[in-house]
């Protein structure tokens, strides 16, 4: 199957999912931890989205496309991070915890593979045959 857009990514569609968990765990979080931690982590979750929809954008030009690859993949490692702290602070369930954590190992793996390949991804030849020459 030939993927057209960014959203038919397996590893955006993981990204995706673990963004929207974390937006809902995060409600339960309390008030004073607004911006030292819930937006915090929200924002760095959704970033592993945005940079694999970037990344994708840049695909003719493969060290753009590995570049966004490896924000997104330090994106998602500090989406980590905060998890740590909001499970340590017991603001997160331990089972919830280690889910998203397997999550975004699996996004982290998927992407370091998709960056060791480029050449998989960014294929010139798909320009042509849209009809552009880019």
């Amino acid at each position: 199957m030939r993927i057209r857009e960014f959203r038919e990514l397996q590893v955006y569609r993981g990204a995706f999912e673990g963004a929207a968990t974390i937006f809902e765990l995060t409600k339960r979080f309390p008030q004073e931890e607004r911006y030292p931690l819930i937006d915090q982590v929200r924002r760095s979750s959704r970033s592993v989205c945005a940079n694999i929809a970037e990344a994708w954008k840049k695909r003719r030009y493969p060290a753009s496309f590995v570049s966004k690859l490896s924000d997104a993949e330090a994106e998602a490692a500090e989406t980590q991070v905060w998890l740590d702290i909001a499970w340590r602070c017991g603001y997160l369930p331990a089972d919830a915890h280690r889910e998203l954590l397997i999550s975004y190992d699996h996004i982290g793996t998927h992407l370091a593979k998709m960056m060791a390949a480029p050449e998989r991804w960014c294929n010139r030849s798909m320009h042509r045959a849209n009809g552009t020459n880019e």
